[in-house]
Formats: C-alpha cells, structure tokens, sequence
C-alpha cells in the first residue's frame, strides 16, 4: 500500500471508463448500487469516444459532405472554390468529442458515482489500488473490469515515428503520400478519411483480402471503390522493412517474392488492437488471462473470481463498443440481483468505409464453414428506386436463411447508410423471424430499408423486382 493512501469500502469498483464501463457504472447505480468509477484518462468515453468511433465518423462525415458536393455537379448543382481548413475540421472534431465526454461526465456525477482517476491493479481479490494524484485503496465486494485495448505495432519492424489512429484522428497535418499498414476497418476508414482530405493513399494487406471479417462479396464493393480513390491497394503483401528518412519514411514491402521499396511522409499502423491485461494485478487474483490477453467469462460476464466481471474488448468475441455497453449493463444487473445473461442472438458488425458494409448474424462463409443448408437472396442497389434518386448504384443486400425451416440465419449490406440499415435485422434475429416474417412485413417506399426487403423475396422467390429464376429443360 502507497503512503498516504486512503482506504475506502466499495459495493461496485468499475475499471475503465469506456462505453462499457460508464454503462455499466451507470446501470449498476440506476439500481441502487454504490459505485466507484476508476479512469486513467481525465476524461470518460475511452477510446471509442475519445481516439476511435466518435472522432473517426465525424471526420468521415466531412469528406462525404465533400464528395456530395462533387457529385452535385451530375445534378446540375456547382459549387466553387471548396476550400478545407484542417484547423477548423480539427476544432469541430474536438468539439463533437467534448459534448459527448461531457454529456457522460454530468450523467455520472448526476448519480451519484464516484470518479477516480488514476491507474488501477489488484493487490488481492477483493483490493484495487489505485495510483494517480490521490492515491486511494478500494476494499470491495464486486469489480466490473472494463480496461478496453490498445493499438497494436507492426511486427518486425522499427515502429518509432508511426501514426497510429490516434495521430491520425489529431488531424494535425494532411501528409501528401500516405501508407496505410492494414486493410481491416480501421486501415479503411482512416484511408478514407485522408483520401478525401487530399492525401495520396496506399493501403498495404498482408491478407488476400481486405476487411477479412466481413464475406468477399462484401469487401470486393469496397475494394474496386477504394482502388479509385486510393493510390493503390496492395493485397497479399507484407512491410519487411521500414526507416526514416529525410521527414518522410522509406518502406520496403514484399509481394509475390518480390521486394520493392517506396517512399511516403507518414505511414499510419493499423494492424489491430489487443487487449488490456497485462499490467491489471490479474496474478493476485485467480484471473489467467489467455495468450492473447483475453479473459474467459460466462453467459453473466463473470470470471474465474466470481464477484468479479469482465467485459468488452478484454473478452472472447467482436470487440466492439455496442457489444461492450450490452455486457456491462449484464454484469451490472447481475450483481443487483437480476436474472441476466449476455444471450444476445447476434452482435452486429459496421464498417464505414465507402460504402458502409454492415452485417448480423451468421455470414456466409461461416455458413459454408458450419455445413449449414441455406436459401440465399441478394438483390443490388443499382435496381432500388431510391438507390438511383441518391445517384447510388454500387452495394447490395444479401439475406441467408436456413433450407428448410426458413428460419432468417444472416443479413448482409453493403451500400449508403448500412449501419442504419442492419438495425432491422439485429431485431429479426433477436426475435427469431423467419424469412416469410421479413417478406410480410411492409416497408415503406421509396427507401433505402426495402434493399433489405427485395434480397429477402429474392431469397423467398418471391421477387416481383427482379427477373425470374431461369427454367430448366423439360419445365
């Protein structure tokens, strides 16, 4: 124990103030708990608010207000003398940023939760300390750990100098070359982001494929997109060397046997994240996390001490903020007593790269992978009513259900506004629809949602929208 710390009893030690820690801190004090709410950063919101989600979509919504006013030309609308200011796009960023922390901050204090800010380890099972400007030990009947992950480094190589995602969310510079070490959501969206704002990008994917997660047909939209906008895309091709050089960086990557080396003013890793574990005091504890730092929890988030939870990015599954929140309103509730359980059907997933991609639900390759027998449907944008008012023709929907009872296994978009989208579907799953469930339901028109609707007749063959199945010989 540090001198001068104050020891304090807890009912409920939150560790992390992230979208899963404040959800949790939160519901936890919504029902009657008494709360303390430990954050090493001075403000709340974690990466997702702070460095990630939040900051990323603003400045992607920048660039799409860009790109309309450009493609506004095909519609008779010019606009001259588009100017960008990267110090006010940096102020507005930093605005939407402080709303939000302080939004979360005034829904905190207003119940009553404890905030400490400080570094947090456990010294034994029922003991945190906490060290910061008030050193402070909590003795405490239940911990929620919620400690989120970091970026990961490009193996292999000398990683001084890099940008990760948060220098590039600064917005302190528009590099005129830049190179993208990574072809997963967050190599896209940054590289999109850039592109817009005028930087000569090249995205670099040891993969075959980018966006490895999400099924090819998927990633295939985005890639023949990027492959406009971008420099280059190169897939299947590994960074064996890099070095600065002269304000800029000289990087050798390696390709079907072939090395070559390029020249770039910033190169931005985004090659992942992982979990943080390491440094939490787990040892004291009966808590083992995995080799990838991961920590095992049951259906009510709980770990192998059982008055002490985990969730979000330190656990198995997508690491994503909606995901995170939905578990630490679960540990919250069972540690109030509630009969609660993280059974969630799915976990939708959003890309917002252009276009967005957005699925729930098993994917088709997972449906393949699992032997599963399944009706499949697409449909594509270019024949939807409001695709083509939007002057949006590339995307489509794809909707899985199973062969024989119907029951809806998947939904897939990729297309102008997916993430807003795949919500109907999160919800058809969740409820256990079938596919005559989906197709019986009535969409309004002309919009966007009835992409969803169109794949999921194709799927049923019911289609009055699209051409019908070919017969073969002898029908």
């Amino acid at each position: 124990m540090e001198q001068n710390s104050s020891i304090r009893q807890a009912e409920v030690v939150v560790v992390g103030g992230g979208p899963g820690g404040y959800s949790a801190a939160i519901r936890a004090a919504d029902l009657g708990k008494q709360v303390v709410l430990v954050e090493e950063r001075s403000q709340l919101g974690g990466v997702c608010l702070i460095e990630g989600c939040i900051p990323s979509k603003t400045l992607i919504h920048a660039v799409e207000v860009a790109a309309a006013a450009e493609h506004a030309a095909k519609m008779g609308l010019s606009f001259s003398d588009l100017k960008l200011d990267v110090d006010v796009l940096r102020r507005w960023k930093e605005g939407v940023v402080d709303d939000l922390t302080q939004g979360i901050a005034g829904l905190v204090q207003r119940r009553g939760i404890d905030v400490i800010h400080g570094r947090a380890r456990f010294t034994d099972n029922r003991t945190i300390a906490v060290a910061g400007a008030e050193a402070t030990t909590l003795n405490l009947e239940h911990a929620i750990i919620a400690t989120g992950s970091r970026v990961k480094e490009v193996p292999g190589v000398d990683n001084a100098g890099l940008w990760t995602s948060v220098e590039a969310l600064n917005v302190s510079e528009v590099p005129e070359r830049l190179l993208v070490i990574g072809g997963g959501y967050i190599g896209m969206e940054l590289g999109r982001v850039y592109a817009g704002l005028g930087s000569r990008v090249t995205v670099v994917e040891f993969m075959p494929s980018i966006l490895i997660t999400a099924d090819k047909d998927l990633a295939e939209v985005v890639l023949k997109n990027s492959r406009r906008r971008f420099e280059e895309v190169m897939l299947s091709t590994k960074v064996v060397g890099l070095e600065q050089s002269g304000g800029g960086f000289k990087v050798t990557v390696e390709r079907e046997g072939e090395t070559s080396t390029l020249e770039y003013d910033r190169v931005l890793a985004a090659v992942g994240r992982r979990p943080n574990t390491d440094d939490l005091g787990l040892e004291h504890t009966r808590i083992t996390p995995d080799r990838q730092g991961l920590i095992e929890t049951d259906a009510q988030c709980r770990t192998a001490e059982p008055h002490i939870f985990a969730i979000g990015d330190i656990t198995s599954g997508i690491a994503l903020a909606h995901k995170a929140s939905r578990e630490g309103k679960v540990a919250a509730e069972v540690i109030a007593g509630r009969d609660a359980a993280f059974d969630n059907v799915t976990v939708p997933a959003v890309v917002f790269t252009d276009p967005e991609i957005a699925y729930a639900g098993l994917t088709e390759t997972e449906a393949k992978e699992q032997g599963i027998a399944y009706t499949k449907g697409k449909f594509p944008l270019a024949a939807l009513g409001r695709g083509r008012a939007l002057g949006k023709k590339e995307g489509f929907a794809k909707v899985l259900a199973d062969a024989s009872s119907g029951a809806l296994l998947g939904v897939a978009v990729v297309g102008p506004h997916a993430s807003e989208m795949i919500a109907e579907a999160v919800i058809a799953l969740e409820m256990k629809a079938t596919l005559n469930d989906l197709v019986d339901t009535i969409h309004p028109h002309p919009t966007l949602c009835e992409l969803v609707l169109e794949a999921a007749e194709v799927a049923a063959g019911s289609s009055v929208h699209s051409n019908p199945p070919r017969k073969r010989r002898g029908q």
